[in-house]
């Protein structure tokens, strides 16, 4: 599991309501010329130096610059909704319903649906974000024309789901209020350590998680049993339904109101297909589990904003396949596991991992039967396996009629 991250942005704000911003190496459009040294030493020309310019670290070259923004909170989440500009009159509001690549598909309050682009000040920002816009944002936008447009400003965001990639943090969406995990009883197997990550995840950003266990019309019901009795004891929501027999689809459309839902899981386990049963005149395509190594098809490709209604919205996310947490370091890790957590603070060292260390709490609880072993070997788990590491599948195949 990846340490915290220090955020290696730098502002300083100064008396004239200006903040100094820190912008990524290389973010300027024109290199710098080379071999002038070599240009110099060849031409055999005086040069004054005394009367000749110094080279100062500022203008287009430097890393740092000095521009308009919020003396108030320069250090906020990304810096991005600490910048002001002098267009910011002329912009309107909007939400990000997707992201392809440079290109954002941006609907406007009043409606309409823009193509934007990035303004150059924002994607220069130096960032630990592998993406500096992401689905679910309100942004200002500058419109160009009847259907293009600048994205100039992204409002702070009230709430994300991010994840590690490549050392750096990945956010899927954003402004969301609540988070529905997907998976399958069969055709992919449940990934219950895929579970516990996502919903440590939930806990770290406070939201609300419910899990669905799709395709339950493939197996009987009695083996999915200890597993949702495990979570339902934690205080988790647990609904068992099938998106092709239409069982409990129901009862979760119902949930969905009046709440920003993003909807995450494994490939395949049926995200889109339950999608278009709950959201009136949705299509996302679908595609079959592999025959050869039983895992989903990445289908959806990136994440989507559809709304329902005025106070109601989904986002569809591409299938993961293993979530590394982000800006998680271990001591915290205990807290977000709610059935270990009253465990954990009567262990005899309080930089107890609960792994090795003599008189732990955690592990007598273990043996006490007080905890269940598999949610304890899940924490272990997240705390020892790399990035890379492709989480464990328990088969309910057996179950079959």
């Amino acid at each position: 599991m990846p340490k915290k991250k220090p955020n290696n942005r730098k502002s300083n704000s100064s008396k004239s309501g200006q903040v100094r911003f820190e912008f990524r190496k290389g973010h300027q459009s024109q290199p710098r010329e080379r071999g002038l040294t070599e240009e110099f030493a060849k031409s055999n020309e005086d040069i004054d130096t005394q009367r000749s310019q110094r080279v100062s670290g500022k203008g287009e070259l430097t890393r740092r610059r000095t521009i308009k923004g919020n003396t108030t909170n320069p250090q906020g989440k990304d810096a991005f909704d600490s910048l002001q500009l002098d267009t910011l009159d002329s912009c309107v509001l909007g939400r990000v319903l997707r992201v392809h690549g440079l290109e954002s598909i941006v609907q406007l309050d009043s409606g309409s649906i823009l193509r934007c682009a990035v303004r150059r000040v924002l994607k220069n920002l130096s960032t630990d974000q592998r993406h500096v816009v992401v689905t679910g944002d309100r942004v200002r936008v500058e419109t160009q024309g009847t259907d293009q447009g600048w994205i100039v400003r992204i409002e702070s965001r009230q709430s994300e789901l991010a994840r590690t990639s490549r050392q750096r943090r990945h956010v899927i969406a954003a402004n969301i209020d609540q988070l529905l995990i997907v998976t399958s009883a069969a055709e992919p197997s449940i990934k219950p350590n895929l579970i516990d990550r996502l919903l440590a995840t939930a806990e770290q950003n406070n939201l609300p998680a419910t899990i669905v266990i799709n395709k339950c019309d493939l197996i009987r019901p009695a083996v999915l049993q200890p597993l949702i009795g495990s979570y339902a004891q934690l205080g988790y929501r647990v609904l068992s339904l099938s998106a092709a027999k239409g069982w409990g689809v129901e009862a979760l459309a119902k949930s969905l109101v009046g709440h920003n839902t993003v909807v995450i899981g494994q490939s395949g386990v049926g995200k889109s297909s339950l999608l278009n049963r709950m959201v009136p005149g949705l299509v996302q395509r679908v595609q079959e589990v592999s025959q050869d190594n039983q895992k989903g098809k990445h289908t959806t490709t990136t994440a989507e904003w559809f709304s329902i209604d005025h106070q109601s919205a989904v986002i569809d996310t591409p299938g993961v396949r293993q979530f590394q947490l982000w800006d998680i370091i271990p001591a915290e890790l205990t807290g977000l596991f709610r059935d270990i957590r009253p465990f954990a603070s009567h262990c005899r060292y309080p930089d107890c991992s609960h792994q090795h260390e003599n008189d732990c709490a955690v592990k007598d609880a273990v043996a006490d039967g007080l905890l269940d072993p598999r949610r304890y070997d899940s924490y272990s788990q997240i705390l020892d396996a790399p990035a890379f590491a492709d989480d464990e599948t328990i088969d309910l195949s057996q179950g079959m009629d």
